[in-house]
């Protein structure tokens, strides 16, 4: 199994690179797409029956390229509240979490529904605006997610004998997430050390604030694992192992990407609020 995701990460690391090498619109389609299977399968695991998740999916995945090319997309001010919101929402989430893992909880068909539509929307525009300032910053996003994710897999199984959480993901401990923490703090800050100059989101970051950078590394990873046991409960709550076949090996988009979900707005509000960049964004009201 360990082979098999492999070989399709280094699948999926091809596909993204081939779409950075045509163009950062390219990147845009290839993310639209994938946010739109993904949330195909969200739909479907809340209770949509699969045509229905399917047709909604498309045209959310569609309505995101059509207001890429019309060169829509929300203004500043904009997209930091809904940014915000969609940290706060997601926080939220967090103490659902901890509630299921204590006395359990069911959630509504129509709440997740919601959640869904609105949580998906609001990663989109801060995909798109990452994006517009460039592959290598959206990039060096991403990768901190990836390497949150792959660092808990591996100290989890080495050192793991505390459960993060048993009764929504039986896998996962508590030494995973300290080594998920301890490995993106410090790669981040090296590369801040050794290439003070490169634009890279993290580093731009603690240049601009050390110490409250480290703090939104720190909630970058937790909001990640927060996402990821999302994901578990409601996949749990559906009674199913994975949130679809598409990916030998990590089963669904959804799979793939739900630790990312949380972190795109995230990254989009932490550059603003600590000073490393200007809040990106269009032309819609804000």
């Amino acid at each position: 199994m360990l082979r098999t995701r492999i070989l399709t990460a280094l699948m999926l690391l091809v596909l993204l690179a081939a779409a950075a090498a045509v163009s950062t619109r390219a990147l845009i389609a290839l993310g639209a797409a994938f946010l739109g299977v993904a949330l195909a399968e969200w739909l479907q695991l809340s209770g949509l029956g699969r045509a229905r998740a399917a047709v909604l999916a498309v045209g959310a995945a569609g309505l995101a390229m059509v207001l890429d090319l019309a060169g829509l997309a929300p203004a500043p001010l904009l997209l930091g509240v809904l940014c915000a919101l969609a940290c706060a929402a997601w926080l939220g989430i967090a103490l659902v979490l901890v509630r299921a893992q204590t006395v359990g909880v069911r959630l509504p068909a129509a709440v997740l529904v919601l959640a869904a539509g609105a949580l998906a929307a609001v990663a989109w525009f801060a995909l798109h605006a990452l994006l517009q300032q460039g592959p290598r910053w959206t990039l060096s996003v991403l990768a901190l997610v990836w390497l949150a994710d792959i660092a808990a897999y591996f100290s989890g199984r080495s050192f793991g004998r505390h459960k993060l959480a048993s009764r929504i993901s039986p896998g996962k401990t508590w030494e995973g997430v300290w080594g998920a923490f301890l490995a993106v703090v410090l790669v981040a800050e090296v590369l801040r050390w050794a290439w003070p100059d490169v634009a890279l989101w993290s580093t731009q970051l603690l240049q601009a604030a050390p110490l409250a950078g480290v703090g939104a590394l720190l909630l970058l990873v937790a909001l990640s694992i927060v996402g990821d046991l999302f994901e578990s409960l409601v996949k749990r709550q559906a009674g199913v192992k994975d949130s679809g076949r598409l990916l030998p090996g990590h089963g669904g988009v959804w799979d793939r990407i739900d630790a990312t979900l949380p972190v795109l707005p995230l990254a989009v509000l932490s550059q603003w609020a600590l000073g490393a960049g200007a809040l990106p964004g269009g032309n819609l009201h804000g």
